[in-house]
């Protein structure tokens, strides 16, 4: 396929302006999917629910002599909402999301090692078949990367910041 001068201007001014109105939306749902996600964790049922994960894997089981079943989500669900506010924090000052971002990428870390220690991440069939356990876990790996964009934005946009103080 051959391009000509203007119509690749016009693909990147094109690719701009979509990069321009995406960039906010990843700080955005990644701090709303946080908040979600941490407001659940106060409803009925999630401390059992998440019981199995959590004492199967070894970089998160040793929390259970600290804090009990329902304790322990509660603290993950506080720590969640305070992640996504944290990244929406952007817009007041990019340190926060810097922060909000690395204190995410740290807990996507975690929840992704869940895939090499627990049972029932695939189907009967086997890898690559994963079950619906093991497809909820994977969409992880895609807000890791968002995790690791936004620390990487925002230490950059934080340090142009201070350099023009």
């Amino acid at each position: 396929m051959n391009v000509n001068t203007i119509q690749l201007q016009t693909l990147s001014t094109l690719g701009q302006k979509i990069e321009k109105t995406g960039l906010p939306l990843i700080y955005i749902t990644l701090g709303i999917i946080y908040i979600w996600f941490g407001g659940m964790k106060f409803t009925s049922g999630q401390a059992e629910g998440m019981y199995g994960m959590i004492a199967n894997n070894p970089l998160v089981s040793w929390m259970y002599i600290i804090f009990s079943k329902q304790g322990l989500v509660d603290f993950l669900g506080s720590l969640e909402v305070l992640i996504g506010i944290l990244i929406i924090g952007r817009f007041v000052n990019p340190a926060l999301s810097a922060i909000g971002g690395l204190l995410s990428i740290t807990l996507f870390t975690v929840t992704l090692s869940m895939m090499i220690f627990l049972p029932g991440i695939t189907t009967e069939a086997g890898f690559p078949a994963l079950s619906f356990f093991g497809e909820f876990l994977l969409k992880d790996a895609g807000l890791f990367a968002a995790s690791l964009f936004v620390l990487g934005h925002s230490l950059t946009t934080w340090a142009a910041a201070q350099r023009q103080d």
